[in-house]
């Protein structure tokens, strides 16, 4: 008897995490299955189908060859989830219950609220589901040529809830947001389910408000260990939403370092890089492979304006990045415009080491510097950009330990 298929269906999945999700639930099975749409008919007629997770562009394309559809999932309008039994084709929509999870977590209250969702595909039609099974007063949906579009958005200044549905943000093309948050002076709660990077450019701007937020791996976390549930017709432990998330958040997150020049980032990086497994990227030697030149010899043939710009540009290349370990120049933090791209997808450690141990030779800024200055000014930028501040006047594996304990510690369950 051939083995049963798993796996997520869809047209372009490269930058899916659905693959170690469903691993970590106990579905090494489960894969990514590209598809084009006029290959789907014949596809889902397979017998071999075990369960499968449907996401873009198929939510609702796939309803017409279901044999089984649930009422809940009919009356949102799409489905993710699919299962062969007795020969039929049964569907379901877990991301509603995968949106109230993120939401609920977030402390993101929907109910008597004007809730604007962003965008009108299949998961947009998830969302107003969930907005009315929580009671909102009003729901808004805003696409590029409906009655409500992103040129008249002013007359929903009073939205409470802004939730983003579409792509706008997602990686690799970060840095975009569908909106402003400033135009919703009213906003009480940010829902993106982007979740590649951790903190798009909406929820950057929602965190700098003060706004709660959520990105969308809650959701995608909860709705798929829902779909395990029809697939194997089983129930899980919901604290396994907890688990898989917090595994799912240490593996794909950056260690980002920063701090004065010298003060032990490049060392501390690789004795972390040895401790972890993960790359360690050295922003200032990038620098120097794209320049074709040494950093002192761009400072004294093209100016610190010329550096600061590679440097950002840099932070902006390997910032949306996972899994690395990011090494930063002792200045990074002279520009304010380096903490989003940083930030996005990492949690940034400040290492602090005495002054008379800070090396100058090679350090174009540290040269004939009053590092004591040089200290005092940067130090609110340092506090301005760090999660946390790590000592390294010891070893620098010491140091090491001790950002990696943080690092997953900050990701517990326990603790997020």
């Amino acid at each position: 008897m051939p083995e049963k298929i798993y796996g997520l269906l869809g047209r372009k999945l490269s930058h899916s995490w659905s693959v170690p999700i469903h691993a970590a639930v106990g579905n090494p099975a489960y894969r990514l299955i590209e598809l084009e749409p006029e290959d789907l008919p014949a596809f889902l007629a397979r017998e071999d189908i075990g369960g499968l997770n449907v996401t873009i562009p198929y939510k609702r394309d796939v309803m017409p060859l279901c044999d089984v559809i649930d009422p809940a999932a009919r009356d949102i309008g799409s489905v993710n989830t699919l299962v062969r039994r007795d020969g039929k084709l049964y569907a379901w929509n877990t991301d509603i219950s995968g949106f109230l999870f993120m939401a609920r977590r977030a402390g993101v209250e929907l109910k008597d609220r004007k809730v604007l969702i962003l965008g009108s595909g299949g998961t947009s039609l998830t969302a107003q589901a969930a907005a009315r099974t929580c009671g909102a007063a009003e729901i808004v949906v805003v696409s590029r040529g409906g009655a409500d579009n992103y040129d008249n958005l002013d007359r929903h200044s009073d939205a409470q809830i802004v939730v983003n549905t579409t792509p706008v943000g997602m990686y690799p093309n970060v840095g975009a947001a569908a909106v402003d948050l400033s135009r919703f002076p009213a906003c009480r709660g940010v829902l993106d389910v982007v979740y590649n990077p951790r903190r798009t450019a909406l929820l950057l701007q929602a965190e700098s408000l003060g706004i709660p937020c959520s990105d969308g791996l809650p959701m995608l976390v909860n709705q798929a260990i829902a779909a395990e549930e029809h697939f194997f017709q089983r129930s899980i432990d919901p604290a396994e939403n907890e688990r898989v998330l917090g595994l799912l958040r240490r593996e794909m997150e950056n260690i980002v370092l920063i701090g004065m020049p010298g003060c032990g980032k490049t060392t501390v990086g690789a004795e972390l890089a040895a401790l972890t497994g993960r790359e360690a990227v050295d922003l200032d030697a990038e620098i120097v492979k794209t320049a074709g030149k040494s950093i002192p010899e761009i400072f004294a043939q093209d100016g610190e304006a010329a550096f600061r710009a590679l440097e950002r540009e840099t932070a902006q290349r390997f910032g949306k990045e996972s899994r690395k370990i990011i090494v930063c120049g002792g200045g990074i933090v002279k520009d304010p415009r380096n903490y989003g791209p940083l930030h996005q997808n990492g949690r940034i450690y400040q290492l602090d080491r005495a002054l008379d141990k800070l090396p100058t030779d090679g350090r174009p800024l540290s040269q004939n510097a009053d590092l004591a200055a040089m200290a005092a000014e940067r130090g609110p930028l340092y506090a301005r950009f760090r999660d946390a501040l790590i000592d390294n006047n010891a070893a620098p594996a010491d140091a090491a330990g001790a950002i990696w304990r943080d690092f997953c510690a900050d990701l517990d369950p326990e603790r997020t």
